[in-house]
């Protein structure tokens, strides 16, 4: 494992960082903004709490899974967490580090996402081909959604009251309401590797295995492609207002327009890079029209579009960023690299 020996840019004043074993799957905080949460292919949970921020060496590390983490998500408890696994089981990390099995299959948790309002509260999972869709609780399945090849990515509308998977040949939509069975299919051939919707409920996006994006507009069911990209798409980000998606998979971040009849017949935008180091990740804070990239190069900067100033967030990463959020605050900024660098940075004032 190489590890850096200086990391530079805002990291230095404003984080920290540490190095652990195996790749860093994923990374996300915690609904109440007061943890932030890494994921590694050793099966490992690291847990920062804000207070400590400053003092990697207290980070608790869980041993969740027998084998690899591979999916994360804020519980829809304030202070906990939701994994996945390859040893098929879907567990909760709890604010106190008690490991609570909601789930087992014999297929690996390749994702897993949750939904809480003023009204409801639900957790879903992917194995296989099946959806599982949970109360807030997870103690009750609700509903097994089954689609016709193995699910790529899922992800719930803005308001919980939609849940899509990603799977070869399309995607598919479901009403998360117990009553409604049915499945609105959206079809375009092909291998679909990643999902996300429009803040608004507008669009559907998918990543695709050849370099490609491929879309729908949800109120007539109108195709969007986007293409012209060098290598595949592992990384999307709308802004908070809707109005841009932002994208990994070229050597600048790329910014597909939703707003004037985009990006259907538009070109995108493209904002600086780390001087050919391909992008590999991105994420829109959610406060703030302010924009996140992790590159192959291991450097992480912030990007205000519309000025395109950057800011260095961490230069001399050592290896390819494999995990990048922003807390729901906009406040705290994980990243964590496929050598197992983690790191995060207070962007809050004073």
């Amino acid at each position: 494992m190489s590890t850096p020996t200086e990391l530079r840019g805002l990291i230095e004043k404003r984080g920290a960082s540490r190095t652990v074993e195996g790749h860093i799957t994923a990374c996300a905080a915690s609904r109440d903004n007061m943890r932030f949460a890494f994921t590694t292919a050793e099966g490992d949970v690291i847990v920062a709490h804000r207070s400590d921020l400053a003092e990697p060496a207290s980070w608790a590390t869980y041993a969740v899974h027998d084998g690899a983490a591979l999916a994360l998500a804020p519980d829809t408890d304030p202070g906990g967490f939701l994994t996945g696994g390859d040893d098929g089981r879907l567990c909760r990390l709890d604010m106190h580090g008690e490991i609570e099995e909601l789930g087992k299959t014999r297929r690996w948790v390749e994702h897993v996402v949750s939904h809480v309002d003023a009204k409801t509260a639900y957790i879903a999972s992917a194995s296989g081909k099946q959806v599982e869709l949970r109360d807030g609780r997870g103690e009750t399945v609700l509903k097994t959604l089954e689609h016709p090849s193995s699910v790529t990515g899922i992800v719930f509308d803005a308001k919980g009251k939609r849940i899509a998977a990603s799977h070869y040949n399309g995607a598919s939509v479901w009403y998360t309401q117990p009553k409604s069975e049915s499945v609105r299919s959206l079809e375009w051939k092909g291998s679909h590797t990643g999902i996300a919707i429009h803040p608004a409920g507008e669009a559907l996006i998918t990543s695709m295995q050849d370099n490609d994006l491929h879309g729908w507009r949800l109120s007539d069911g109108h195709n969007i492609r986007m293409s012209g990209y060098p290598t595949k798409v592992k990384s999307m980000s709308f802004s908070r207002t809707g109005k841009w998606l932002a994208t990994s998979g070229a050597d600048v971040v790329v910014l597909w327009p939703f707003f004037g009849g985009g990006p259907m017949g538009k070109p995108p935008a493209e904002l600086p890079g780390m001087g050919g180091a391909l992008c590999t990740r991105v994420a829109y804070n959610p406060e703030q029209e302010i924009l996140a990239a992790g590159f192959a190069d291991g450097s992480v900067i912030m990007i205000e579009p519309e000025s395109q100033r950057v800011l260095p967030v961490c230069l001399n990463g050592g290896s390819a960023i494999s995990a990048l959020s922003y807390s729901s605050d906009g406040c705290l900024l994980g990243f964590g690299t496929e050598d197992g660098l983690i790191g995060l940075v207070d962007l809050s004032a004073g």
